[in-house]
């Protein structure tokens, strides 16, 4: 199978490339940059570009089975600064993608939204994929909709998509700029020795994911004939304040924390029902917090000179 991965040479996506290039699979990549953690990749066809740039993104479709659609141009933390860029690159640029997709005869897709932010307040959790979609973010407003459009495509336009709502993925090859990402951001900074901030009083609880996992199901998934809405998650809630002491565990360093006012835009509790995935493909999120903390913990050290530490 020939594959298009839209933000290949991003976090979640390089890891996607790796799994579709071990089970044989063809890779394109369509990217705005080359990769910021390692060299290119031998044998696979990237395309330099911007998603916006229809001309690019259709060219980038010819002859491939599968698209995978990793591009987000913005974050939840970002989004709602300028919810107006969120429509017009996010939404208008994914409807552009399956314009063009349709044209060149390609019809799979797979689409990673937000399980952290599409459902807003829950009703109950684990959330399964069945819950209201009631998001309280520009972010989640916007992925939402997405997926809204991608069910029109698929009723009225023959599109094949398959949308997987992640929970919060973490580990190597996640920037730790500080807009998206609390674990690679906060070791960072604890690699650093700066203080981290917190919003609120640590009790928000999230569902955190081993970046290995998730993209195990998305190449899965993407590559099967299978259609509809997957949560993709641990399935485990775990609050900030647990999270900073399993990591004071694991780099074995004090951590100096600084509290903010919580923000109206953070659901207090996000934890998903990932039991559909397991029904239908087997799958589930096999690695430990404890490990793939460590794992993203020894990668960031791996990046940092010698005088730092």
């Amino acid at each position: 199978m020939k594959a298009l991965v839209i933000g290949g040479c991003g976090f979640i996506g390089s890891h996607v490339v790796d799994r579709l290039l071990r089970q044989g699979h063809q890779v394109r990549i369509f990217d705005r940059h080359e990769e910021n953690f390692r060299l290119a990749l031998p044998g696979v066809d990237y395309r330099i570009g911007d998603f916006t740039d229809k001309s690019a993104i259709a060219d980038a479709v010819q002859g491939v089975d599968v698209v995978f659609h990793f591009v987000s141009t913005t974050f939840p933390s970002t989004a709602s600064l300028d919810p107006q860029r969120d429509v017009q690159e996010n939404l208008i640029g994914t409807q552009q993608l399956v314009k063009v997709m349709l044209e060149a005869g390609v019809t799979r897709l797979l689409f990673l939204s937000s399980g952290g932010t599409v459902y807003g307040i829950p009703e109950r959790t684990p959330i399964p994929e069945t819950h209201p979609l009631r998001p309280i973010s520009a972010y989640g407003i916007t992925k939402t909709a997405i997926e809204h459009n991608l069910e029109m495509f698929r009723r009225t336009a023959g599109l094949r998509p398959i949308v997987v709502r992640a929970s919060n993925p973490f580990g190597p090859r996640q920037s730790h700029v500080g807009v998206q990402g609390v674990v690679s951001t906060f070791l960072n900074r604890i690699a650093n020795g700066e203080p981290i901030e917190i919003w609120g009083d640590g009790s928000v609880i999230r569902d955190y994911i081993d970046v290995q996992d998730l993209a195990d199901f998305c190449a899965l998934a993407g590559t099967s004939d299978k259609g509809g809405t997957y949560n993709a998650g641990s399935g485990r809630g775990t609050s900030l304040a647990d999270l900073l002491a399993a990591m004071e565990k694991v780099t074995e360093r004090e951590i100096a924390l600084e509290f903010k006012p919580a923000r109206a835009i953070d659901v207090l509790v996000s934890v998903l029902d990932c039991s559909a995935a397991e029904r239908d493909f087997g799958w589930k999120a096999e690695r430990d917090l404890q490990g793939s903390l460590q794992a993203t913990w020894n990668w960031i050290l791996s990046l940092k000179p010698a005088a730092v530490l």
